[in-house]
């Protein structure tokens, strides 16, 4: 088997990953579940596999016992994939995410309007997050194609690696690749200043150099996107809090209100009949309320806050995962097991 077929195996099958690995069995993710695939390869095949995806150089790195982390098309261009490549056991393997071959539109993606109102702003820090494997790269080049058909502007993306390609249309786009085109996140940020950009989309937020940087940006007068690894907005502002130094999380409160405006936080729930995924989100629009309750270090109360704020867009995860549930999309197993408050859940679900 070349890895061209196993791609194809995995693009009929609607599958999200492909994992090879060398002296055990292929396997491949879809709609969120691990599946073996038999038989187990020899481990020359997988040597072979994992080679086919890298150049000359590459492979003499991992050879060496480097890590990597790198996207690069198949099939003539027409696929995209991410691929890390890693040592486990004294071998190599490897870790492929297929991308989207054309990026979706926010209704396609079944993104809530708040979305399209976070590409309208002229200013400030929009963030969307959620673990490994729910989305968030795919909302964020939805966001970036949207504003793209809608805004002549400049945005520069700083990126690892570069997932998305995107095309000019009304706004200009450079896309900046960690490790190839510039040093690391914080680097690149304060690069960016000098490039006169309207929008900067930052891949990941992993440290609070970067962080600071990012919110820098957005005092400056740009618009600025981002990702974490949370699952609520309160855990969201927590997050960047606590990965302050103590002296200045007074300060860093403060700013966070005022340059804050947005965070969706998601989750890739498989539907009920298995026929695929469909995402929940929660939602937070900063309001005065939102900010204060940020200003005074009661983070804990936003959840409450956004619940009763339904009528300007927001929605807590849970609100979510019920409507899913009440409209059929998932069943009430799969809302516990996504809900990041499951008492919560099981009252609104009536199974308390």
């Amino acid at each position: 088997m070349t890895f061209e077929q196993l791609l194809d195996y995995a693009l009929q099958t609607n599958c999200s990953d492909i994992h090879i690995t060398v002296g055990t069995h292929l396997a491949v993710r879809r709609f969120g579940t691990l599946q073996i695939i038999d038989p187990e390869p020899s481990m020359d095949e997988a040597r072979a596999l994992i080679g086919e995806l890298l150049t000359k150089e590459q492979l003499e790195a991992a050879n060496n016992g480097k890590d990597l982390d790198f996207a690069r098309f198949c099939k003539d261009g027409a696929i995209r994939i991410r691929v890390n490549v890693y040592h486990q056991r004294n071998n190599l393997a490897a870790a492929v995410r297929i991308l989207n071959d054309h990026i979706p539109e926010f209704h396609e993606l079944n993104l809530p309007s708040v979305i399209e109102g976070f590409c309208k702003l002229p200013r400030g820090l929009v963030l969307i997050t959620g673990p490994t494997g729910s989305g968030k790269t795919t909302t964020l080049a939805a966001m970036v194609d949207y504003i793209n058909r809608n805004r002549p502007c400049h945005i520069m993306t700083i990126e690892d690696p570069i997932e998305y390609i995107y095309n000019h249309k009304l706004a200009m786009i450079h896309q900046r690749e960690v490790g190839r085109d510039v040093k690391d996140y914080a680097t690149a940020l304060r690069s960016s200043l000098r490039e006169d950009p309207d929008i900067i989309l930052v891949g990941e937020m992993r440290d609070f150099e970067t962080i600071s940087a990012a919110i820098t940006a957005a005092e400056t007068g740009h618009l600025v996107f981002s990702t974490l690894h949370t699952t609520s907005a309160a855990q969201t502002v927590d997050r960047i809090i606590d990965g302050c130094p103590m002296e200045g999380r007074d300060q860093l409160r403060v700013q966070l209100s005022n340059i804050l405006h947005g965070v969706v936080s998601q989750q890739l729930c498989p539907l009920a009949d298995g026929t695929g995924r469909m995402v929940a989100t929660e939602t937070m629009v900063m309001n005065p309320a939102i900010g204060n309750l940020i200003r005074e270090n009661k983070v804990v109360q936003i959840t409450s806050t956004i619940q009763s704020n339904a009528a300007a867009g927001m929605h807590t995860l849970n609100t979510d995962l019920a409507r899913l549930v009440n409209q059929g999309y998932i069943d009430r197993t799969t809302a516990l097991n996504f809900s990041n408050d499951r008492d919560s859940m099981m009252k609104t679900l009536g199974m308390m």
